[in-house]
């Protein structure tokens, strides 16, 4: 039986992808059919567009500082200050697909990582 990628019913518009909607946050480094490789940096109080990332990715931290992303409605979705274990610079994570949000840096450091976006499944 096939199934439906998530990636074919992705229900956000191309506006909101974050290469287009936060390109002062986000800068295309690679891309193929296959992956696109993003390198995010945010800066200490500053705040990023409301924008989505259509695809789950690896991510690769090359520096930390703690943040709050909030959805589209201003709700808070994470904030990294209550986290009992912080990833630092050199962690790599997996991070899921994301609906539209915006991320706050409230630390004193950037935050600086490079995503691996898998394109894999999309229609």
């Amino acid at each position: 039986m096939q199934t439906t990628s998530p990636f074919e019913t992705w229900p956000y518009p191309d506006s909101l992808d974050a290469l287009t909607a936060a390109p002062q946050h986000h800068k295309l480094l690679f891309e193929n059919e296959f992956v696109r490789v993003l390198d995010t940096l945010i800066p200490p109080g500053e705040t990023t567009a409301i924008h989505t990332h259509r695809y789950p990715a690896s991510t690769y931290i090359l520096s930390w500082s703690d943040f709050v992303r909030f959805d589209d409605k201003g709700n808070v979705m994470l904030d990294t200050r209550t986290l009992v274990k912080k990833p630092g610079p050199g962690a790599a994570n997996w991070v899921e697909a994301l609906p539209p949000h915006a991320l706050q840096n409230v630390g004193t450091q950037d935050m600086h990582v490079i995503s691996v976006e898998q394109k894999i499944g999309r229609s």
